[in-house]
Parts: structure tokens; C-alpha cells; sequence
């Protein structure tokens, strides 16, 4: 996989493509099937949240190389209308869908590096990282 590999995510057969596209590069790279399933999985939350919550975004994936190691770098970007309380939505079990609120906190457990960015009325930002062992 070469540069960045990016997904719309308009419709909800847009979060399969996103999942099938982190699979496969997590696969290429060199992941165990444990580790394939927790990017998957992420990736799905991102994809969910967008669709749900900004109603279009994209979900964008890449290799990347820092000080010797190598991992998947998965950014979930939205102009949605932003996340105004970035401490409750952290919080576990919190849920605006009706979830199971593992969401955003479930994210940052299943990936190595998670930052997120959110203006609200212009949108949000998550880049997350899986680090390969």
C-alpha cells in the first residue's frame, strides 16, 4: 500500500469498504489476525460515527514510519458539527446513538496512538495508530 488510501463515507456500505480497505492493509503489513480485528474494529467506529453523527466524511489510511517502527495510521476526518463536550464523549458508556457506548474510549484502547481535534460547526479530526509488534 502505497501513500494514503482514502474512503468517503456517505452511506453505510461505505463503512464495509473502509473496513475491508484497513483489513487488507493491516493484513499487507504484517499484522496478526488480533491485530487485523482491532483496526477493523476501529476503523467501523470511526466509519459509524461519521455516518451517523456528520453524515459524510472520509476515512483515510496509511503506513507510516517513526523512530525504526513501522504502523497503520487510520485519520477519520468529518465538517460535521463537531464534538462540543470532547471529555464526555471519552467517557465509557457514553452514547448519544443508543450504542454500547464503547466508541471513542474503545477506539483509543484498540489502537497504540489516538488524538482528536473537534471545532464544533466545522467538524473533527481522530488520527489514530497501530504499531506493529
Amino acid at each position: 500500500m502505497e501513500g494514503q488510501s482514502c474512503v468517503k463515507i456517505i452511506t453505510e456500505w461505505d463503512i464495509v469498504a473502509a473496513r475491508q480497505l484497513g483489513r487488507t492493509a493491516a493484513k499487507e503489513l504484517g499484522f496478526n489476525n488480533v491485530d487485523q480485528a482491532r483496526v477493523t474494529t476501529a476503523i467501523s467506529e470511526l466509519a459509524r460515527n461519521i455516518y451517523l453523527y456528520a453524515g459524510s466524511g472520509e476515512i483515510c489510511i496509511q503506513n507510516v514510519m517513526e523512530l525504526g517502527k513501522q504502523g497503520l495510521r487510520v485519520d477519520a476526518l468529518d465538517e460535521g458539527p463537531g464534538i462540543s463536550d470532547i471529555r464526555q464523549v471519552m467517557e465509557d458508556g457514553f452514547s448519544t446513538s443508543g450504542g454500547l457506548g464503547a466508541g471513542l474510549p474503545g477506539v483509543k484502547r484498540l489502537m497504540d496512538d489516538f488524538q482528536i481535534d473537534s471545532t464544533e460547526g466545522k467538524g473533527t479530526r481522530i488520527r489514530t495508530i497501530k504499531w506493529l509488534r
